[in-house]
């Protein structure tokens, strides 16, 4: 999984930014072109790492332009992370996933004072518990989806019964 040892701090295969698919049919494709990435529950995080920050001091805004997606638990910088040269790395701790998921997709390539973000996920700052109780939300999500789902098709079906 991991490309140089996969400890904390060294590099991830899943934070490597992709290049941009240019194999998609025509009409799938959107208004900006994107690489394509699979994400499993399993694979998403409350933690968002942010690459490509400026090395100027600018921590407190970077922090204010993320709380506008949702309520952050912990954050700090990452000065053993490897990053490109004039540039640092911040980890972010969301107080739910559903944030996290929201931030990244807003953040993901955007410009921030001179440079480019690259936001992932960082499932590997989760501790045991934390994983289980994402795991199990999502069961519980999917329980109630389906349950909802099964609902109305049979009483989609019991009125057709009626006619």
């Amino acid at each position: 999984m991991a490309s140089s040892g996969g400890e904390l701090g060294s590099l991830f295969d899943h934070h490597v930014q992709r290049a941009v698919c240019d194999t998609r049919a025509k009409y799938r494709e959107g208004r900006r072109p994107r690489a394509v990435k699979v994400y499993t529950i399993n694979l998403e995080s409350q933690y968002l790492l942010i690459q490509g920050v400026p090395a100027v001091g600018v921590m407190k805004e970077l922090v204010e332009r993320f709380a506008l997606y949702g309520a952050i638990e912990q954050y700090n910088a990452l000065d053993e992370y490897p990053a490109e040269d004039f540039t640092e790395v911040y980890l972010i701790k969301f107080m739910n996933l559903q944030s996290a998921r929201t931030a990244k997709r807003k953040m993901d390539e955007q410009s921030f004072f001179g440079g480019l973000l690259h936001v992932c996920y960082a499932p590997e700052f989760e501790t045991v518990e934390e994983t289980r109780k994402k795991l199990q939300m999502r069961k519980a999500y999917v329980v109630k989806t389906t349950e909802n789902k099964d609902h109305y098709v049979t009483k989609k079906k019991k009125k057709k019964k009626k006619k």
